[in-house]
């Protein structure tokens, strides 16, 4: 009819668009004509106006910010060091603070985006953070730098908060999906945060997944013959507390709810209501440890909240910019391991080896931690620690227990970092998938999961397809970073579907009894050495580089050696190479010894050995793991001389 009172409704109601049809026909005209007579009758007051090109903002309430977008070119000269590691940039606090430091790698991104024709003009960029000390600073400083190179809109997550696996779920669904051309995430993960700890920036490409290899090396490059820098500085501060829209002249800045782009992505991988009446059984209970990282607001909306979890299940969920600081359990070191996720291992019944300790409270049926940055996962049974490989591992080996594989005919691929165990290898050739061994850090990943997507049009399709690494990384191709809730959400469905089966709650360590009796055990550990000399760990690596296939064959205490290289990765995808990236001693029974310096850390340097051995299902599968590999340290320790080298007797960090 001609009832036009819908064109009062929305104008009363402030809603952002009209639906009535294109004004071809009088019905339709007549809403059309009220509009016009509402916006002739308000706007010379200023209280109403037609939105038109503008519609983006008009609808939501956007406030015109005062300032200029004049660009001011401050001058700067190359900063060395600014080679992003396999996690990004990564430095104290302080030195990310100095003069021009964060605003030189920046401007050097953007630099890079200009030299490879991205579309940084008129563009959307994300900008957030991890939450830790400097991130709300650190933040307007790249949102000005960003308005000052061209980009027309700003996605910022409230409060400066988006983990990193929820920075590729905006990138890739927030709006119409693929919006922004990339973002910055300012995180260093699992280290500290403070003023005299850890800070840490990187950029994510407009699949939502980091930078690759080809794009860090250009951003290097700009780093080193930098002389200016584009900046708003004009521009005032963003309020960060509370969602909003924000316009200075032709540009936009939105501030919105750090949770539920990330969350809707999750509904559609995962069966809400199933995992739903899991945390509603009485005999099932959860703690999930989120180490004052950023996942807090994420555990206590959608395990809590949505889920129907017990409020208080989500521990330590408070962010806090020191992630707990020297006072905390875990002394801010936001690491979710048998190490330092203390609160976690004590709740669920273990120590830091995870042996069962004795408890007079009530263990928990089901654990899990955060990192910093929300993208790690530990996973606890009651009074049983799951080693991230095996975790790996078992989700693959029940993917169909999870809608997101099931719905579309099951997983197609997976892989795992180098230095993770086999256990993940023994699945995918029982059931048929393409299994890949690649080096350490996430990016490599990302071409497996963009292979048949327009990116690689013309090779193999691996997707759907989950990876892994055994420093509690795991995750899919519904985003491209690991996805901390996304592991722990697949866990509670695999429970759920099995508890269903079975009539009766099946646990965390029934699951892994049943997987280890069908596919045998890898039983694994990890030793770190922190914070060593990186001169003599240099030295001690090249040593036993420079005799890369020469012991092939040779005994050393008894265990005989088959393999003995420096680990080399031919994408399968892109067909680029990674070299030197790990060393392996792999013996002809397959256990396997493999050395690391680890990219992540910003004092010294990190040594990483990684032991492994391999039992049959018809071995003995209920051994302690840190005791079973006990053996091949000893020989680690005589192919390295890493006592010597670091002046180290035991490590930091077994996990």
């Amino acid at each position: 009819t001609e009832d036009s009172f819908i064109a009062d409704l929305v104008v009363g109601l402030r809603a952002s668009q009209i639906k009535t049809g294109a004004p071809c026909r009088s019905e339709r005209l007549a809403k059309y004509n009220q509009l016009i007579r509402i916006e002739e009758e308000l706007a010379a007051e200023g209280r109403c106006s037609f939105a038109g090109e503008g519609f983006r903002t008009m609808g939501m309430s956007a406030t015109a910010l005062s300032g200029s977008l004049e660009v001011k070119t401050l001058e700067t000269q190359p900063i060395p060091g600014q080679a992003p590691g396999t996690s990004g940039l990564r430095k104290k606090t302080k030195v990310f603070m100095e003069g021009y430091y964060l605003h030189n790698f920046v401007q050097s991104v953007f630099n890079a985006l200009f030299a490879e024709n991205v579309p940084v003009k008129g563009g959307t960029l994300v900008v957030s953070g991890d939450g830790r000390f400097w991130n709300p600073e650190a933040i307007q400083i790249i949102t000005k730098i960003a308005l000052g190179n061209g980009v027309g809109r700003v996605w910022l997550g409230k409060d400066g908060l988006l983990s990193t696996p929820a920075v590729s779920a905006v990138i890739r669904a927030r709006g119409g999906g693929f919006e922004p051309f990339g973002g910055f995430i300012c995180s260093a993960s699992h280290n500290p945060g403070g003023i005299t700890e850890d800070f840490g920036i990187k950029y994510n490409c407009e699949n939502g997944g980091p930078a690759p290899e080809k794009m860090t090396n250009k951003m290097v490059e700009q780093t080193a013959s930098l002389t200016d820098i584009f900046m708003c500085e004009g521009v005032p501060d963003i309020d960060l507390s509370k969602p909003g829209v924000y316009t200075i002249g032709d540009r936009i800045v939105e501030v919105f709810d750090s949770v539920v782009d990330h969350m809707e992505v999750l509904q559609e991988c995962f069966d809400f209501k199933q995992i739903k009446n899991l945390l509603a059984r009485p005999d099932f209970t959860f703690v999930y440890d989120c180490m004052s990282g950023v996942q807090g607001p994420y555990a206590r909306k959608i395990l809590e909240e949505v889920l129907g979890g017990k409020p208080g299940s989500c521990i330590n969920a408070d962010s806090k910019p020191d992630f707990g600081g020297p006072t905390s359990a875990w002394h801010g070191h936001a690491d979710p391991n048998l190490t330092y996720a203390v609160d976690l291992v004590r709740r669920m019944g273990l120590n830091a080896k995870g042996e069962k300790i004795s408890t007079s409270e009530l263990v928990p049926s089901f654990g899990a931690g955060a990192d910093g940055d929300a993208d790690r996962n530990m996973i606890l049974g009651s009074q049983f620690f799951m080693s991230p490989s095996d975790s790996l591992a078992i989700i693959v080996a029940n993917a169909d227990c999870i809608p997101q594989f099931a719905k579309v005919g099951g997983l197609k691929g997976c892989a795992r970092s180098m230095p993770t165990s086999g256990a993940l290898d023994l699945v995918a050739k029982k059931k048929g998938l393409a299994c890949f061994e690649v080096p350490t850090g996430w990016k490599f990943f990302g071409n497996l999961m963009d292979s048949g997507t327009h990116y690689f049009p013309d090779g193999k399709t691996y997707t759907p397809f989950v990876c892994g690494e055994e420093s509690f990384g795991t995750g899919s191709d519904h985003v491209r970073e690991k996805d901390g809730m996304w592991a722990v959400l697949a866990w509670m469905q695999i429970i759920a579907a099995k508890t269903s089966a079975a009539g009766k709650l099946v646990s965390v360590e029934d699951i892994a009894n049943a997987h280890w009796k069908e596919y045998g055990r890898n039983y694994y550990a990890r030793y770190d050495y922190e914070g060593v000399d990186k001169p003599q760990s240099e030295e001690m690596m090249k040593l036993m580089s420079d005799n890369s296939g020469n012991l092939v064959g040779q005994t050393i205490q008894g265990m005989e050696i088959a393999i003995n290289d420096v680990f080399e990765y031919s994408d399968p995808v892109d067909l680029s190479v990674s070299k030197n990236q790990g060393l392996r001693f792999i013996f002809t029974d397959g256990s396997r010894i493999i050395f690391r310096l680890s990219g992540t850390g910003v004092a010294g340097a990190t040594v990483r050995l990684y032991l492994e051995k391999y039992t049959d299902p018809s071995g003995d599968l209920g051994r302690d793991a840190f005791e079973v590999v006990k053996p091949l340290a000893s020989i680690a320790m005589e192919l390295s001389s890493l006592q010597t080298y670091t002046g180290r007797d035991t490590p930091t960090v077994i996990t």
